[in-house]
């Protein structure tokens, strides 16, 4: 059976754009913290964080985090999403979850071509069929699923601050991106952006949020298109 990508925005911090500006001004004020909460109006916290990512000073905004329940993604792209360090992460366990009848990833390229998706289709029969094998052989979960492809659906609970979700955003979806990851983070800016719209408004890759490409020979183009 095939999975596709679904993202859920589970959790964040409560008025985040809010607590960005107090402990922005904190750094050039003599008052406490909650003093400053208390004067800022919605017009001065958005004027200020606006002013904020202007200046490039991204430090404040890592006191804000964003948690995302995800599904439908492979462990392909489980892979690549794991490469950003600076988060937190629960993944669904091959090793003590069963994976019978397992869901799996289709590329679009391959679902385009009836041939590549039969070969393909057959492989994953061929897997799951090798996996229930030697489960009702008695062998244990975490060496069956040794035979588990890339492919093969996960879930996991990700949280990351607004500085790392930046960078995420920049990297993953730039055009040069790989497909799958770069639908992930498409998904995660949607819902990220109307909670925090002055902190997102140019995320994404550089040619968005500063009109240069930092990809150099490999740019994809579209700056200059």
């Amino acid at each position: 059976m095939t999975a596709t990508p679904h993202v859920i925005l589970l959790e964040h911090t409560p008025e985040p754009e809010r607590i960005v500006a107090a402990a922005a001004r904190l750094c050039y004020s003599s008052s406490s913290a909650t003093d400053l909460l208390e004067r800022l109006t919605p017009e001065r916290v958005q004027s200020f964080v606006s002013h904020l990512m202007s200046m490039g000073h991204e430090s404040p905004i890592e006191h804000i985090s964003f948690t995302f329940a995800i599904e439908g993604i492979s462990r392909a792209c489980s892979h690549q999403l794991v490469r950003h360090r600076i988060a937190s992460y629960s993944q669904q366990s091959q090793r003590y979850v069963n994976m019978q009848q397992f869901e799996f990833v289709l590329p679009p390229q391959i679902a385009a071509s009836s041939e590549a998706a039969a070969v393909f289709s057959a492989q994953m029969q061929g897997a799951q069929e090798a996996y229930d094998k030697l489960i009702e052989l008695g062998m244990q979960q975490e060496d069956a699923r040794y035979l588990l492809p890339n492919a093969c659906e996960t879930k996991l609970v990700m949280t990351m601050n607004a500085r790392s979700l930046l960078n995420f955003f920049a990297l993953r979806i730039c055009m040069r991106a790989q497909w799958e990851i770069r639908a992930l983070a498409s998904q995660m800016l949607e819902l990220v952006q109307p909670i925090a719209p002055s902190i997102f408004a140019k995320a994404g890759p550089s040619c968005v949020s500063e009109g240069i490409c930092r990809e150099g020979d490999l740019s994809c183009g579209r700056l200059s298109s």
